[in-house]
């Protein structure tokens, strides 16, 4: 008889760690399944968990160094000692040659384990390259969240999106706005509104299609993908108009209100009935519910960043709330967060002041995160603008699938002098690599998960796979052979210690309760702003230049951007573009996640390449009737970058004259339909919110025909 054991863990494939349970038999992983027992285990919404997500064929395994031209895929397995000295050697190299700026990092959301970003890449981390003298750290960052989660809401209340916190239990309307709690990572606020909803809270969901979250809503309001600041303005016109705002909070605590007023006056709601296809009635009445039912909470995030005016309209919906009276009052927008917080990172201080990539186009965006802008990398390389780019260190990161026009990306990584490539699997950006290392998965190390009231350590419940290591460790010991080890933990052990450095007895919790342990929630203090509680200087206000809501930012002003938050027509859409739409007549929308992905990985997971096995367009039952196309049927997408082929979802889940394409496809280990569906080959590196430099890949124009 096998020996059988239990252990609890955290999931491998749910980036955000939700327990399981393991069993093992003889040292085996047998069965993995969602705990029951441990906090958040229900929350695995991502499909059956089965043992091949560990045992992967694809796992990568031993470091590897290329014997073959770049992107041939051609390497000879080597020891780690010779694989870390060649990435040292050729580092120094190039730093010599051409400076330490001639280096660029990338990390994506394969370093979500939580260690590596509070050590490497959050806003008080040191980055890897700092010391070695680089300004060049770059992130999924330069095309994800930071619009959100840091440039709007800085921008606009002078602290970042994680200060502000939907209160939910306390609502009496949730309108979820560009954002699908199904998909979350991980899906906490899914469970919320669940329990929400039982006690009959009114949902509105405002999306270009219908999401997992619109389904459950009491109302989908379905936009035109790009337009969600014109239907923005509309809301705002009608409150402004019928002086439904919250008249003492304007009056006290926003700056620049005068000038919205005088701005929104063109959008009447039949004009943005024109835009957005959102019926005029339909933005008269939700405005009127937004602004007159007296408990009303927002849920947003990253939906509304990718369009030409994608921070300034996400500054809009932030001040759509503030002048209703929903900011920092029971069942609205809650702001958390002490004192200082600030819109400037606290890293590691440069010896020199060189500018990272992309701070001479997106001046703001670098600033605020202290990040290169890697849209801005193919050019360097390329151009040698604003210096040489020689090196690239991919850390955890599908570029090739996650960037548009992707042979732009490619190419560069043909002209460096090296490239390094830290991950699980073999992507395609690892073929062009000089040096693979393996990384390991959450199963095989010891670290720790926090969530917003709940901690755990996570205990190691199998060896690695072949010579994979803890990622955090992989670069601390990068790091200790460039010279600079000391800044960084050189042990699991270490690790965990300097984590909870500041709650030692935590720690002391944490290591004698295996399932962690619940915090204490302090108590919530409402109009924080009243009390003097958000600025440093104890002033009551906000932590902006003028101490309010800035309406007009000061921010924007300072680097020569729009001071309101001025609405821009996507570039490549309907109306700007007549002559383009007659030839692509179909608004393309790309990533939107789906239940058996997490962006591009697991389409190597046979269990969960199961759950969707093609990669597909979602069209709407008109538009397919149109061109012959039914359920199923392998379809050509086209747009004037390119065409790749999709398979149809006929679906009303999409609205006529719109669909919907699946990302994540094109890497070399996915099956072949997914490998052949790369749609960032669809979608354009050029075409850009003038902000933050991020793509637009949620309103360019398409057409899909029958292969």
């Amino acid at each position: 008889m096998p020996a059988t054991e239990k252990k609890a863990a955290i999931c491998g494939i749910c980036p955000g760690g939700c327990a399981v349970e393991v069993t093992l038999e003889d040292g085996r992983l047998t069965k993995v399944e969602p705990s029951s027992e441990i906090p958040y285990g229900n929350l695995c919404i991502r499909g059956k968990h089965a043992p091949e997500i560990v045992y992967s064929p694809h796992r990568l395994k031993n470091p590897l160094i290329r014997t073959g031209e770049r992107g041939e895929g051609k390497f000879r397995e080597a020891s780690w000692d010779e694989a870390l000295d060649f990435t040292v050697q050729k580092m120094q190299e190039i730093k010599e040659k051409y400076g330490p700026q001639a280096i660029v990092s990338h990390t994506g959301r394969g370093t979500f384990e939580q260690s590596v970003q509070e050590f490497y890449t959050d806003r008080n981390a040191t980055p890897l390259l700092a010391p070695f003298g680089s300004p060049n750290t770059a992130s999924v960052g330069s095309l994800c969240y930071v619009s959100y989660g840091i440039i709007a809401p800085v921008a606009t209340f002078g602290f970042p999106a994680k200060n502000l916190l939907p209160d939910v239990e306390n609502c009496d309307l949730l309108v979820v706005w560009g954002a699908n709690p199904a998909t979350d990572s991980p899906p906490l606020l899914l469970k919320r509104i669940k329990e929400i909803r039982k006690n009959k809270v009114k949902l509105i969901a405002v999306d270009q299609m219908r999401s997992d979250i619109a389904r459950r809503a009491d109302q989908w309001v379905a936009v035109r993908a790009g337009t969600d600041g014109a239907l923005i303005h509309g809301l705002l016109h009608v409150i402004i108009n019928e002086k439904l705002y919250d008249e003492d909070f304007v009056r006290n605590w926003t700056l620049g209100f005068s000038e919205l007023c005088d701005y929104v006056q063109k959008f009447t709601p039949e004009q943005v009935e024109r835009i957005t296809r959102v019926p005029a009635q339909t933005i008269r009445t939700l405005a009127k519910e937004i602004a007159t039912t007296e408990k009303v909470c927002l849920h947003t995030y990253t939906g509304l960043e990718y369009t030409n005016s994608g921070v300034q309209n996400i500054r809009a919906l932030y001040i759509l709330w503030a002048i209703t009276g929903h900011l920092d009052v029971p069942g609205g927008l809650y702001i958390t967060g002490p004192k200082n917080s600030t819109d400037q990172p606290d890293r590691f201080s440069l010896p020199t002041r060189l500018m990272p990539i992309g701070a001479a186009e997106y001046p703001l965006f670098c600033d605020l995160t202290g990040n290169a802008q890697f849209m801005e990398f193919p050019k360097a390389v390329a151009t040698a603008t604003p210096y040489p780019v020689k090196g690239l260190l991919n850390i955890g990161a599908s570029i090739l699938t996650s960037y548009p026009q992707p042979e732009l990306f490619a190419e560069a990584f043909r002209r460096l002098d090296f490239m390094l490539v830290i991950d699980l699997f073999m992507t395609r950006d690892a073929l062009f690599a000089d040096v693979i290392l393996p990384s390991a998965t959450y199963y095989e190390i010891n670290s720790y998960m926090r969530y917003p009231d709940y901690v755990r350590l996570r205990r190691q419940v199998i060896e690695p796979v072949g010579q994979a290591r803890n990622l955090t460790l992989i670069l601390a010991e990068l790091a200790k052979r460039l010279g600079y080890g000391h800044l960084y933990p050189q042990s699991e052990a270490e690790l965990i210690e300097k984590a909870f450095a500041q709650t030692p007895e935590l720690l002391e919790r944490l290591k004698n309760t295996p399932e962690g342990v619940r915090l204490q929630k302090p108590d919530r203090i409402y109009k924080k702003y009243e009390l003097s509680l958000l600025r440093e200087d104890g002033k009551p206000g906000f932590p902006t230049p003028s101490g309010k809501v800035e309406i007009t930012s000061n921010l924007m002003a300072r680097y020569g951007y729009d001071t309101l938050p001025v609405y821009r027509e996507p570039v490549e859409g309907p109306l700007e573009a007549p002559e383009l739409y007659s030839k692509y007549p179909l608004v393309l929308n790309t990533g939107a996640r789906i239940q058996s992905t997490f962006r591009s990985q697991h389409l190597n997971i046979p269990g969960l390449v199961r759950l969707q096995d093609k990669p597909q367009v979602l069209i709407n039952p008109e538009d397919a009737e149109k061109r012959g196309i039914i359920n199923g049927d392998r379809v050509l997408v086209s747009t004037l970058r390119g065409q790749v082929a999709f398979y149809a979802n006929v679906t009303d889940n999409v609205l006529p004259g719109q669909v919907e394409v699946n990302m994540g496809g094109g890497n070399p280990t996915q099956t072949e339909a997914w490998r052949e569906a790369n749609v960032n080959y669809l979608t354009d590196a050029h075409n850009r919110d003038y902000i933050s430099g991020f793509p637009v890949f949620k309103a360019l124009l398409c057409q899909v025909e029958k292969a």
